[in-house]
């Protein structure tokens, strides 16, 4: 079982950054490859970058590349998302989620553990 538990969300003014936390509860978080996720109002949660369980790897979605960053510390239990040059349209509740098997990064159904999100708003 792990636990996962958001912050760093707030109201930023375009062009700002923020840097979103993930702790994880649980003595085997180093096992679980993790990602980064968002939802806005009426629309579909939607992937926005993931990490592997040793952080060698990264995932982005087209639409944060080169303007988000997601990295890990598994000596913290902790995944974070740095996220730059922000637009309104990144607005959103942004979700933390963990899974343990190896297969794809980019599906909401690969993910095994959820946190409750941490809202996003991005003034224009």
């Amino acid at each position: 079982q792990v636990q996962l538990v958001e912050s760093g969300g707030g109201l930023v003014q375009a062009g700002g950054s923020l840097r979103l936390s993930c702790a994880a509860s649980g003595r085997t978080f180093s096992s679980y490859g993790m990602g980064w996720f968002r939802q806005a109002p009426g629309k579909e949660r939607e992937f926005v970058a993931a990490i592997t369980s040793r952080g060698a790897n990264t995932y982005y979605a087209d639409s944060v590349k080169g303007r988000f960053t997601i990295s890990r510390d598994n000596a913290k239990n902790t995944v974070y998302l740095q996220m730059n040059s922000l637009k309104p349209e990144d607005t959103a509740t942004y979700y933390c989620a963990a899974k343990y098997y190896i297969g794809t990064y980019y599906y909401i159904s690969q993910y095994d553990y959820w946190g409750q999100g941490t809202q996003v708003t991005v003034s224009s």
